[in-house]
């Protein structure tokens, strides 16, 4: 008890320099905690881009490829599924609902997605979050778009704006679908997934918009007029891909493996979830990259604290050269070094803690507004409290240099010391 006392007198007369390391200890222990809080977050993020669905089909490729260009709009398909294909499994006895996707198209480097009214019934997000407009309805006509939250935001788009779409998923094209232009209808509320980066047109619209164009190219000295093109038979021949929900999820495995093994055409079914954690395993070493930064910064902030000690040496040496005089031992020096080192860390800690709970909870309804993300409370986890644990631990690994060099000049020192 004593000890604690001199210990705590010791660290108010060095108060300015003890606060500076606090600090510094406190920014680093809220940088590991927030970016493993960060970590996580973003983690459950990606694993629930996709929610309330059973499979994802397309033409046989890899599941992470198929994955990133129906979910994260990512690259394009090797090939398509044809329509009677899609109806085929649409009508399967244990298929609940589908959402057929069109892709290939943008408008200013913005994937553009072909679907239908399903699409906004069915598709969830995030733990089952349903779609919502911020502003407008959905599509209805040939030509009526409902563009994502990032696609309003950064183009400055409102519902009224006309646009035209280009062929390809390049950010500058100079195929544009200028003669059939798109009225935007509505504009979905921020989701923190591709939804916000993507232009939602109609199926019919994909069809108007190429109904005279082929391989790839408009025919020459051929055009149909958007409004002759909106009144012909504007049935789909392809799709890219399509969502399935299942009337029980317990047969999931059971229609993965029928629709691997269609017959027609060579398709693959992938289960989100298992895609998605192979898809972020993928990517994982990223974690690591983190992970290491903050190590580092964490051990910046540890030397800070061990050059503040060693460098009051030379100055407390009168002072243990006193406490020696009046009966301490020089384990009590050594002692008193590394108790004023686990101090100052474990203010450091709660403090730390404190800076990212404030943090998060200032920076909830920002990040919710802005991005859609909901981000959960910080609350100490276990994990965080091994990390704690580990920083407590190299505190005290580091206060051992400037406390065996005061053991050993207490050994030495006097009352009368040259400084």
């Amino acid at each position: 008890m004593i000890l604690f006392k001199l210990t705590w007198h010791s660290l108010w007369n060095r108060r300015v320099s003890v606060i500076l390391t606090l600090l510094s200890i406190a920014i680093s222990v809220s940088l590991l905690l927030g970016v493993e809080y960060i970590r996580k977050e973003a983690k459950t993020s990606f694993l629930n881009t996709i929610s309330g669905t059973d499979l994802v089909v397309g033409a046989r490729s890899g599941p992470v490829q198929l994955l990133l260009y129906s979910v994260f709009r990512i690259g394009n398909a090797t090939n398509n599924i044809t329509w009677d294909s899609y109806q085929t499994l649409a009508e399967h006895k244990r298929v609940a609902w589908t959402i057929p996707f069109s892709l290939g198209d943008s408008h200013k480097g913005y994937r553009v997605l072909g679907t239908n009214q399903d699409y906004f019934k069915y598709y969830q997000y995030s733990n089952k979050q349903p779609l919502a407009l911020s502003a407008g309805k959905q599509f209805d006509g040939v030509y009526d778009a409902v563009i994502g939250a990032e696609v309003a935001k950064q183009l400055n788009y409102k519902v009224g704006t006309t646009i035209t779409l280009a062929h390809g998923a390049a950010a500058t094209s100079f195929s544009e679908h200028k003669n059939k232009p798109f009225n935007i209808v509505g504009i979905l509320k921020p989701t923190g997934t591709p939804i916000d980066r993507t232009v939602h047109v109609s199926l019919e619209g994909i069809e108007a918009i190429h109904i005279d164009w082929k391989a790839g190219s408009p025919v020459a000295g051929f055009e149909i007029s958007a409004e002759k093109a909106a009144r012909m038979n504007l049935t789909p021949t392809n799709i890219t891909a399509f969502l399935v929900g299942l009337k029980s999820r317990a047969t999931t495995f059971r229609v993965q493996r029928e629709i691997n093994e269609f017959e027609k055409e060579p398709l693959l079914a992938v289960v989100p979830g298992v895609a998605l954690a192979e898809l972020w395993q993928s990517i994982g070493q990223f974690e690591t990259v983190l992970r290491i930064i903050t190590l580092f910064v964490l051990v910046a902030g540890l030397l800070g604290m061990l050059t503040t000690l060693l460098s009051t040496l030379n100055e407390r040496r009168r002072e243990m050269a006193i406490l020696r005089a009046v009966g301490a031992y020089p384990w009590h020096v050594f002692l008193l070094f590394l108790l004023e080192a686990l101090i100052i860390v474990v203010l450091g800690c709660v403090l730390g803690c404190l800076l990212v709970f404030f943090g998060v909870q200032l920076a909830q309804p920002w990040v919710t507004a802005e991005y859609g993300l909901h981000l959960s409370t910080w609350i100490l986890n276990w994990d965080d409290a091994v990390l704690l644990l580990l920083v407590t631990g190299l505190a005290v690994v580091f206060s051992t240099l400037p406390a065996l060099i005061a053991y050993r000049r207490a050994l030495q020192d006097g009352l009368t010391v040259k400084v």
